[in-house]
């Protein structure tokens, strides 16, 4: 019955590693491991991304905050409400963190063009030389994260059912598609 009320909302069903979509199996320990491998993996990401951002003089907030400004789809540059968006922030913290970021340099606000009521916010020359020094760095580092993950999640196509066809591939190297 709960499949029907996901499939009538819209709402995808969520599906366990390697299952199919309701089999209503339990996590295995396999699982447990892979999901503590996981958070292992993203609070490291992290850290290290904390400590990139201090090493150029940043918080790591706001590094997120130069991620956001640099990476908002479009010609406009963001407003206020956008970047809150991004960080999961409310609007009175992020403009207390635009506040200090234009303060250190990094930041300037604009009025909108057709709504005065809005403020944009533009990276100076610095902000952007910034966060783009660290994106370089966090590319690379994301790079090695994606496939450290990936080895945590089983080939849906193996994990279901095996194919007896398939068992001549053994031993062949995964992920070279």
């Amino acid at each position: 019955m709960g499949d029907d009320n996901n499939a009538a909302s819209g709402v995808p069903e969520r599906r366990e590693p390697g299952r199919r979509a309701g089999s209503g199996s339990q996590p295995t320990r396999q699982d447990f491991e892979n999901l503590l491998a996981f958070r292992v993996s993203l609070r490291r990401f992290q850290r290290w991304s904390e400590d990139q951002a201090r090493a150029v003089g940043l918080t790591h907030v706001q590094h997120q905050l130069l991620v956001a400004v640099k990476g908002h789809p479009g010609p406009v540059a963001p407003a206020i409400g956008d970047l809150a968006g991004y960080l999961l922030l409310r609007h009175h913290s992020m403009v207390e963190l635009v506040n200090r970021a234009e303060a250190a340099g990094f930041v300037r606000r604009r009025p909108d063009a057709a709504d005065a009521r809005v403020v944009r916010v533009e990276l100076t020359e610095r902000g952007d030389q910034l966060v783009t020094r660290l994106t370089r760095a966090h590319l690379a580092e994301l790079h090695d994260l994606a496939a450290a993950l990936h080895d945590l999640i089983p080939d849906e196509d193996t994990a279901e059912a095996p194919d007896p066809a398939s068992a001549e591939g053994i031993g062949s190297p995964a992920g070279h598609a």
